[in-house]
């Protein structure tokens, strides 16, 4: 039973950082330069793309990225309902606790920060063309 508890927790731990790691690359690929070009700093987005050509890798498969993305989001949720319905160990009860508190809102935030970047990448394109 223990083993499975502690498995089931750095589960529920990778999930949740490869879903932040998800919406940070959304951003990467559609939120920041979308706002850069809105702004009027496209010189700066020039050059940002010459330093890392890599990049545009993410805008051309945005539909890749946004759709793991939003996959790994969705395991994290799932292991955010699940851990809610588990007991916090008696030794570790004040980090257990604070761990379930913080990743409510940084859950939140990714999500945020997907459905901004989903709305610069399929929405915003359609209405100004």
């Amino acid at each position: 039973m223990l083993r499975a508890l502690k498995e089931s927790r750095k589960a529920q731990r990778l999930t949740g950082w490869l879903g932040l790691f998800g919406s940070v690359g959304t951003l990467v690929c559609c939120a920041i330069p979308s706002t850069l070009v809105l702004l009027g700093f496209g010189a700066t987005l020039a050059s940002f793309l010459g330093t890392f050509p890599q990049l545009v890798w993410l805008s051309e498969n945005k539909g890749i990225v946004f759709g793991v993305s939003f996959f790994l989001l969705g395991l994290s949720y799932l292991g955010q309902r699940y851990a809610a319905t588990q007991a916090c160990p008696i030794d570790k009860r004040e980090d257990c606790e604070a761990a379930k508190g913080w990743s409510k809102p940084i859950f939140w935030v990714s999500l945020v920060i997907n459905v901004i970047g989903a709305f610069y990448a399929f929405v915003l394109p359609r209405l100004l063309t």
